[in-house]
């Protein structure tokens, strides 16, 4: 006999289609072909275990389990279930006349509870798409892979749930519904965290204002103890909410990644990531034996933070010089080639010594200037060009630690970024492009040359005072578009159709990095 039960592989972000083909013949053997790793391998004792210990018998004939398509890399123990059904539906166990409008996924415990697996939500994305009525798993994925609408999700805690529900037994198991747009507008803004705690460094909030509105990278320069990332991590709380669409898209890469919690649904709040220092390239960029999202594409839609980034190693840090261009990650091996998104924030915190004290008022710094300059060499003149905002940060004095009242909340703050990126949403989507289309440009980081001689061309007196501050700072000549994109983000939070001089000033203030004597001269 023959059976067929569908299923689904995951590579990247997107879903295939697997159907698992249980032929039952005469003989003793277990056969397991369709390019199986592993884990799927594996399945067989697994699969015994749970048949027996859910009160049937495991099955004494020759059993060969096709997984097709045959050329395709199956990974992972997703398999186990759609695997367990088509045995139990050779023997007359299951009902084969519902089979063919499910899709299924899920690992089988050996007393045959149903374990969770990795990227429900592009399984149930495209079980929807490809017309099936229903989709089955695990009850700890059931609330993520709900979310899509249009499809019956069903929920099981173990193998018998399953078999009862496609024998059509009354009682047994119900589609989850989820109120999707409900439960995202009223997760969008519950923050633990506000700009309100923060005491004084009104220099460097304004620079993190300025940063969330142009969506612009960041590093703040200081030593240690003066509030570099516990200001770092209030970055999300002033950026724009979520849309729908950004929600979906980052919960499908934290699905696949196997990152959500049981009562999670859609992530309705920015990704913030914070790597240790100690981090590898596959772990940041993504890829591996089994390819994963890496820390740069679960920072998708939010911030990646980098704490003590001279810390890092120089070669993990200069494979973020692709993703920061094309927000982007392509990952190629032998055997795949995926590509995963990475649009995100990138905001590092760094000492300015490797002492951490040098320019502290309270603190002697130790270093020479050559061990500040071999320091700051650590990062490369690449991966600083791609960073706009460059803040030093003090530590605060006591005076402003101990005053009682709060700082601006971040509510407003966020008020003033959602308006700046309006004015930028409704300026780059009346951009035609080539083909007709629009324009894919956020923000004013993304910025191209063309776009900055047409939205950002400073009049003369601005363009004397930019030609001053890099001759006289001895900026370097990357500096310069970086300065234009920022002033045009400045302008555009007080509402400025055209730069002006003081928008200039502002942003070559923050281009300290920039300067070849920075060692020298002191914070």
């Amino acid at each position: 006999m023959l059976v067929k039960v569908h299923a689904a592989a995951v590579q990247g972000l997107e879903a295939i289609p697997v159907t698992a083909e249980v032929n039952a013949s005469r003989g003793m053997h277990f056969f397991l072909v369709g390019l199986p790793d592993n884990a799927v391998k594996e399945s067989y004792q697994r699969i015994v275990a749970a048949i027996q210990n859910s009160g049937y018998r495991f099955p004494v004939q020759n059993l060969t389990v096709n997984l097709t398509p045959a050329d395709l890399k199956k990974e992972g123990s997703a398999y186990d279930l759609p695997i367990a059904i088509g045995i139990m539906a050779t023997v007359g166990e299951v009902c084969t006349d519902r089979l063919p409008n499910f899709m299924m996924v899920g690992e089988l415990s050996l007393d045959g509870s149903l374990l969770p697996v990795r990227g429900a939500l592009p399984i149930a994305i495209m079980a929807r798409e490809q017309g099936y009525d229903g989709l089955i798993v695990p009850q700890q994925n059931v609330r993520e892979a709900a979310v899509v609408n249009r499809l019956q999700v069903y929920g099981a805690n173990n193998m018998q749930e399953v078999i009862d529900l496609l024998n059509g037994k009354p009682d047994c198991l119900t589609p989850t519904e989820v109120k999707t747009r409900e439960e995202f507008f009223r997760r969008q803004n519950e923050y633990e965290l506000d700009f309100a705690d923060v005491k004084g460094q009104e220099a460097v909030k304004r620079a993190m204002e300025v940063a969330a509105a142009g969506g612009h990278n960041m590093i703040m320069i200081g030593p240690p103890g003066s509030g570099k990332s516990m200001l770092a991590k209030r970055l999300p709380t002033i950026l724009p909410p979520l849309s729908l669409s950004e929600s979906l898209e980052t919960t499908q890469i934290h699905s696949v990644a196997g990152k959500l919690n049981r009562d999670t649904s859609l992530i309705a709040q920015r990704p913030f990531r914070s790597p240790h220092h100690t981090i590898s390239q596959v772990a940041l960029v993504g890829g591996g034996q089994n390819p994963q999202p890496g820390e740069i594409s679960l920072a998708h839609n939010g911030v990646l933070f980098l704490d003590e980034l001279p810390e890092f190693s120089r070669s993990v840090l200069e494979v973020l010089r692709q993703p920061l261009e094309d927000r982007v990650i392509n990952v190629s091996r032998a055997r795949y080639a995926v590509s995963y998104p990475a649009s995100f924030m990138f905001v590092a915190s760094m000492n300015p010594c490797p002492c951490g004290y040098y320019g502290d008022p309270t603190h002697t710094c130790t270093c020479t200037p050559g061990r500040i300059q071999q320091y700051m060499s650590k990062i490369s003149g690449p991966l600083l060009d791609r960073i706009d905002i460059q803040c030093e940060i003090q530590p605060v004095p006591f005076a402003q630690l101990s005053q009682m009242q709060p700082g601006e909340p971040s509510e407003k703050i966020r008020e003033r970024v959602i308006r700046a990126r309006k004015i930028q949403e409704e300026r780059f989507n009346a951009l035609p492009t080539a083909e007709g289309g629009k324009v894919r440009i956020h923000c004013n980081a993304q910025m191209t040359e063309k776009m900055l001689h047409q939205f950002a061309e400073p009049d003369e007196q601005s363009l004397s005072m930019l030609r001053m501050a890099m001759e006289r700072l001895s900026l370097s000549a990357r500096a310069y578009s970086r300065i234009l994109k920022v002033a045009r983000t400045i302008a555009d939070l007080e509402g400025c159709e055209y730069i002006q001089s003081h928008h200039i000033a502002e942003a070559i203030g923050y281009r300290n990095l920039d300067r070849s004597d920075w060692a020298e001269r002191g914070i």
